[in-house]
């Protein structure tokens, strides 16, 4: 098992950055990569970014490209996701995700463990 904690959620004014963490512990050497997906109220559940944990390659969503940047510290068992340039359209709830699968993958199906999520509002 898993475990994944999410902080560093909050309000911000259109324009403003906000950094996401998200903190693992458990059997984590199991994880290949992590995700951040998010979901605004009435709205699926969407992949924004993810990041291996062996050599941090990258793969972002269009919408999120140029001003979020995911990041990783393997000695402190953390994923970040620094969020800049944030819009009122960026409001959602923002979940951790760890997958075993040997590829990068913007599925929800690929990610076996889920974090409770954080709550991001941009105000316009």
């Amino acid at each position: 098992q898993v475990q994944l904690v999410e902080s560093g959620g909050g309000l911000v004014q259109a324009g403003g950055s906000l950094r996401l963490s998200c903190a693992a512990s458990g059997r984590t050497f199991s994880s290949y990569a992590m995700g951040w997906f998010r979901q605004a109220p009435g709205k699926a559940r969407d992949f924004a970014a993810a990041i291996t944990l062996s050599d941090g390659s990258t793969y972002y969503a269009d919408s999120v490209r140029g001003r979020f940047t995911i990041s990783r510290d393997n000695a402190k068992k953390t994923v970040y996701l620094q969020m800049n340039s944030l819009k009122p359209e960026d409001t959602a709830l923002y979940y951790c995700a760890a997958s075993s699968r040997p590829y990068l993958s913007r599925n929800m199906v690929d990610y076996d463990y889920w974090g409770q999520g954080t709550q991001v509002t941009v105000s316009s």
